[in-house]
């Protein structure tokens, strides 16, 4: 194991083809070397909001990275959805945003899948991949009660989403339409995101969050913080590279 001290919150980090990472942070988009743990700062489309930071985010087919913010203080509607291109310019693709969280696209290409946690809602969009563009926005389920919140997501080969359930002690496999067809439980409450992995992509890693947490929490939930990982039966398709 190795950790980077960047001084930042960073709510996301994703690999490069390049072989360094990219970090969202509380001061926007960072370069991270991996070798010799040197920041370089990229670009900050939220300059003018002091009080928003980056929280979770993924790169798409074409190697450009969507992220989404959120205000530190969680108020809602202040957070976005940027796209950050391969020449490391910005777009925003839409804002009123509470809590930005998980996001996938299916395997064609032509749709796109997107949490804002407080919404309880999987929302939905038609996406343009070659223009990296979204259009028609629409609920395509809402987590029952007693469920948690939504929080961060990934996709298996068949199609399915797995959502990371704060509060939900888990993580759900949905439908599409939202039917609940499997659920693996962890023992911390508070489940924050899901991706695929493994040398067959057969593994799935699941991180968990013990913010929050008092003496006696930490105590029922020794385990609050870590990482898991299961083979769930399933496989999903392998991480994109950003390529800027």
């Amino acid at each position: 194991n190795q950790t980077w001290d960047v001084g930042e919150k960073p709510g996301l980090a994703v690999p490069t083809k390049r072989g360094d990472l990219i970090l969202g942070t509380s001061i926007g988009f960072v370069r991270l070397d991996l070798a010799s743990g040197d920041q370089l700062p990229i670009i900050d489309p939220e300059q003018d909001l002091p009080n928003n930071r980056f929280n979770d985010g993924k790169v798409d087919p074409e190697g450009r990275l969507w992220a989404g913010t959120m205000g530190m203080d969680e108020a809602p509607n202040v957070g976005s959805l940027y796209r950050l291109n391969r020449n490391l310019s910005t777009d925003k693709l839409f804002d009123q945003v509470s809590v930005s969280n998980g996001m996938v696209w299916t395997s064609d290409q032509k749709t796109f899948y997107y949490i804002d946690s407080p919404t309880r809602r999987v929302d939905v969009f038609d996406c343009d991949m070659a223009g990296g563009t979204l259009s028609n926005r629409r609920t395509a389920f809402e987590l029952p009660e007693g469920m948690g919140y939504p929080d961060g997501m990934c996709i298996d080969d068949e199609g399915m989403l797995w959502v990371a359930l704060w509060q939900g002690w888990g993580v759900g496999r949905f439908a599409p339409g939202g039917a609940l067809l499997a659920k693996v439980d962890v023992p911390v409450e508070c489940v924050t995101s899901c991706c695929f992995g493994g040398e067959n992509w057969d593994e799935l890693y699941i991180t968990t969050s013990s913010r929050d947490l008092d003496e006696a929490g930490r105590a029922e939930q020794p385990l609050a913080g870590g990482v898991f990982r299961c083979k769930p039966g399933v496989t999903g398709p392998a991480t994109n590279l950003f390529l800027g």
